[in-house]
């Protein structure tokens, strides 16, 4: 059996592991005993695949501490790790705090019964996705043995808010008065960024020539060098930068007033319409002129084409498009 050991090493932080692999010794260094010792039992493991068949027993909270810091070493952002934290803390509470090989079928499905009985099930197939990552990521390391079939629960299709066109313009008329308002709102319609994005958009990001502006996603980490703008809102944003002062640097020196657009869109009778809706919205016009999914998924930055047409595209018009091309005057 192949031998992984731990030491320290002179005038060095930190804890070493070493190891003999393909006839080369290897080593890693880690920050803590604890995690050095953790890693030895993964490694024993992977490597003694052929003599060692079983799982390695390791309890919750090292679990827990390890999968969070594999989430930040793989840079994730704070937002998607604090997701996962609080899935995990769900868990902890309803199920218990199992070591690795009390992590079962019957543990897993219990958490999925009793969480769907205190939020919807969009939470808990928000929880449920989080969930199978971290089993993944325990098969991986040999913490989990066996099939464990974690499925998400069947939702009902909600409508996709979108605004119309009269519904649009009604719009911008109304946030006329409000010159950054009104310019985010229309950022948002012709590129479909995230309200956070078009905050951090710089005066430098935008190449007028070329009708395009460099974006960079803060919940994605994606960014985009040459993303098109519409002509018409590319000649307002031109407009718009001209009144800046020559030392700003972002587009916008003020927050968004939610104020302000709480009290436009109430006046407009869309009391339940939220600002990402104009990100569906701009998701829906594309679908209704014939863009692609896969084209709108890229400029969206979604990772699955499921999110694109499922969460962001509302068919409605194109529904009622196709059903008019039926000939039905020509059998009457």
């Amino acid at each position: 059996m192949t031998k992984v050991w731990i030491y320290k090493r002179k005038g060095i932080k930190g804890w070493w592991i070493g190891w003999y692999e393909n006839g080369k010794r290897k080593t890693k260094a880690l920050p803590s005993k604890a995690l050095a010792e953790h890693f030895r039992k993964i490694k024993y493991a992977q490597l003694n695949s052929d003599v060692f068949t079983g799982t390695v027993s390791v309890d919750w909270s090292q679990m827990r501490i390890d999968y969070l810091h594999r989430k930040k070493v793989a840079g994730y952002v704070e937002d998607s790790i604090y997701e996962v934290a609080l899935t995990l803390r769900h868990f902890e509470r309803l199920v218990g705090r199992c070591n690795s090989k009390q992590i079962k079928q019957n543990a897993i499905d219990k958490f999925i019964l009793e969480r769907g009985n205190e939020v919807i099930r969009s939470t808990v197939n928000k929880d449920i996705r989080n969930l199978r990552a971290f089993i993944n990521w325990c098969r991986e390391n040999r913490y989990v043995n066996g099939e464990i079939k974690i499925q998400e629960l069947k939702e009902d299709e909600r409508p996709v808010k979108s605004l119309s066109n009269t519904q649009i313009k009604k719009l911008l008329s109304a946030s006329k008065r409000h010159k950054t308002l009104r310019m985010r709102v229309l950022l948002a319609l012709g590129t479909g960024l995230r309200l956070g994005d078009i905050d951090s958009i710089k005066v430098t990001d935008i190449d007028f020539d070329n009708g395009s502006i460099t974006t960079r996603s803060k919940k994605t980490r994606k960014s985009m060098g040459s993303r098109p703008v519409p002509v018409s809102i590319m000649a307002e944003l031109k407009k718009y930068v001209s009144g800046l002062d020559a030392k700003q640097e972002n587009i916008f020196n003020n927050n968004f007033s939610r104020y302000t657009w709480t009290k436009i869109r109430r006046k407009l009778g869309l009391d339940d319409f939220k600002f990402h809706d104009l990100r569906k919205t701009f998701c829906s016009v594309l679908a209704q002129n014939g863009v692609s999914t896969a084209v709108t998924q890229k400029l969206l930055e979604h990772s699955s084409p499921d999110l694109t047409n499922k969460v962001y595209t509302n068919v409605d018009p194109v529904l009622r498009h196709a059903v008019d091309q039926i000939p039905v005057g020509e059998w009457l």
